[in-house]
């Protein structure tokens, strides 16, 4: 199958979107889209969906699907934009979303009444090496948990949407410190999924911090990563590696994001229900230390 993949990046977030297409029958799939929020002002808009909406309209593509690898922290999902305008095409995660939702509901103090713990937002929940069907388009479903529970990784033919497993080399891998994360189990799912498959499999990652600052890349390899992953390589035992990410987690700031972000991004991108005037509010939880 030979499709065609074009990278969309979100300067706020440092978020990759990813639209796969087959350029003969035109079906698309996207990945991860960005719903842009600005937390002074706790405004909305859709600049960075707008702009993969012109290219899929552009390119005369009709998606059919719509891709979460994970629910998450840093950004809040645009998928409800482009579910309501392609109402056919389902909107999919990995099925330990339930896990992630429960977490979050009950740190959250959410009223079981109007907040899913059962997936029931997304058209449809992933299970671990199901092949996939979007149109002309297949891809299989690995689960990659160890940043969040329910991370999935999507593999077309020979390119890897990996989420926030892992990063370009010189980045390394996500953190493991919010809830139900492990630093264990992302060691695992890198060596033992990702670190298995051909060398040459393509890897897309979903995040690029541009460290030193260089140019924005967003595309590696199986063999770059086993080789040149700075936290995470060939040689790299599981010891030295949560050792690592215990202690680096540890200093890492929490995203300015998590709290809108986690709130929506569980509802599959739907706003918290409106009170009696109409109005949503995000909760926003006080913690002593």
């Amino acid at each position: 199958m030979a499709i065609e993949i074009k990278n969309f990046f979100d300067p706020a977030t440092s978020t990759m979107t990813y639209v796969v297409h087959d350029p003969a029958s035109l079906d698309a799939v996207v990945i991860d889209p960005v719903w842009d929020y600005d937390p002074a002002s706790s405004k909305l808009s859709n600049k960075s969906s707008e702009a993969v909406l012109a290219y899929i309209k552009e390119q005369k593509l009709t998606p059919k699907m719509i891709l979460e690898t994970h629910v998450h922290a840093d950004h809040v999902t645009g998928a409800q934009f482009f579910k309501e305008r392609f109402p056919e095409a389902p909107l999919c995660i990995g099925e330990r979303i339930t896990v992630v939702q429960k977490i979050w509901r009950d740190m959250y103090g959410f009223d079981e009444k109007t907040t899913d713990i059962q997936g029931k937002v997304f058209d449809r929940l992933l299970k671990e090496n199901e092949t996939v069907s979007a149109g002309t388009i297949q891809f299989k479903v690995l689960f990659t948990p160890g940043h969040t529970p329910a991370c999935a990784s999507y593999l077309f033919d020979n390119a890897l949407f990996c989420g926030d497993t892992l990063f370009m080399p010189d980045s390394g891998t996500g953190r493991c410190d919010f809830p139900g994360g492990s630093a264990k189990e992302l060691y695992n799912s890198i060596t033992s999924k990702i670190y298995s498959l051909p060398e040459t499999t393509r890897i897309f990652v979903c995040h690029d911090y541009q460290p030193g600052g260089r140019e924005i890349q967003c595309q590696t390899s199986v063999a770059d990563e086993k080789d040149k992953n700075i936290q995470l390589s060939r040689n790299t035992t599981e010891e030295q590696y949560v050792e690592f990410r215990t202690k680096r987690d540890a200093t890492l700031p929490t995203p300015k994001l998590l709290l809108p972000s986690l709130q929506i991004n569980i509802r599959a991108g739907q706003l918290p229900p409106a009170d009696d005037q109409g109005k949503r509010y995000l909760k926003i939880p006080v913690l002593t230390i």
